[in-house]
């Protein structure tokens, strides 16, 4: 039985497709992806997850969109850990009556991680709350290294069905929030020696049966990967790296944990753990020498960044179904 969605910011996942998640991953040749990697101080800090970094991100510093809960929090601890700095721009100032976390609670996780944390409540849909946050991010730790555009809205309801409040919602979050927040970082990724745009946004798929099945939502989620497309063209001599990355398999997060039956749900998903893994296989990747970035232009899953890190088993990263039992991700 379809559980109907309800719409949630800064979560990415949701479906109940039983197909196969056999073929989600491409062969490891075709990544461009390089284990050459700067050199790391740590130890993989989580022993019973498979992955181990070859490269750190002490020192860097990373803007993200949303992270105060979920997937974007997990991502930003992956990177606490190594000590990195992390400017989190997210709406919760205050507790939410049915999520846990806010941008100050998050700013705490990561500092006890081992990073440094600039909280800054703001939405990614205003022009000045963005600028702001750029700002505060080169005043507090001389630049940006790194933008993740993590904040997303989401709503699976078919085009008859669909509020033109959400439609919107998602078309200024998703979208127009991240080509705002990347377009205003520019110039201070340039003057980095090791600049990455990460999109948790999903590879291109004109199958039409994506459109098919929730064409607002696919809009404005295939409009983060087509950021990602335009900009890595762009940007391809200027030593930014533009990649989006998304998962193979639902990811448990608390919103859909909130959703109706969402206890069930999140038993087949995994960890965001996995999110967190390849976000950083991704982000500490080596550069070219010739001014280009190696690993610029793709459209990641978590699986094949992991496996060409080394990863052949992803079994720690699930709540306990079998692979083959796990529910895979829309658009894939």
């Amino acid at each position: 039985m379809r559980q109907k969605p309800q719409t949630a910011v800064e979560t990415l996942q949701f479906s109940d497709f039983k197909s196969s998640i056999k073929q989600c991953y491409s062969p490891v040749t075709s990544l461009g992806y390089s284990v050459l990697m700067t050199s790391s101080n740590d130890a993989s800090a989580s022993p019973a997850l498979p992955y181990r970094a070859r490269g750190s991100l002490k020192g860097r510093t990373i803007l993200m969109s949303g992270g105060s809960r979920g997937i974007g929090l997990a991502i930003a601890t992956r990177a606490a850990r190594d000590g990195a700095n992390i400017v989190i721009m997210a709406k919760t100032g205050e507790p939410h009556p049915k999520l846990q976390g806010t941008v100050f609670t998050a700013a705490e996780q990561l500092e006890a991680a081992g990073g440094q944390a600039l909280p800054l409540v703001g939405d990614v849909r205003n022009d000045g709350d963005v600028a702001a946050a750029v700002a505060a991010a080169v005043e507090r730790f001389g630049g940006i290294d790194v933008v993740v555009n993590n904040a997303s809205a989401i709503d699976l309801s078919r085009t008859d069905a669909i509020d033109m409040k959400r439609y919107d919602l998602m078309q200024d979050i998703n979208v127009r929030g991240t080509f705002l927040l990347s377009k205003l970082a520019l110039p201070a990724l340039r003057k980095s020696g090791n600049a990455h745009i990460l999109t948790l946004s999903p590879p291109l798929n004109l199958d039409p049966k994506w459109a098919g099945m929730h064409l607002a939502y696919t809009m404005a989620k295939y409009g983060m990967s087509l950021t990602t497309l335009g900009l890595a063209e762009e940007l391809k001599n200027d030593g930014v790296s533009v990649n989006s990355l998304w998962p193979c398999t639902l990811i448990d997060t608390a919103a859909i944990r909130n959703m109706p039956g969402g206890a069930q749900i999140v038993q087949a998903a995994r960890g965001s753990d996995i999110i967190a893994d390849a976000a950083h296989a991704v982000l500490t990747g080596a550069n070219l020498g010739n001014g280009s970035a190696i690993n610029t232009g793709n459209f990641y899953t978590d699986e094949e960044v992991l496996r060409a890190a080394g990863v052949s088993d992803f079994r720690p990263y699930s709540l306990g179904a079998a692979e083959e039992k796990l529910v895979p991700d829309i658009f894939l």
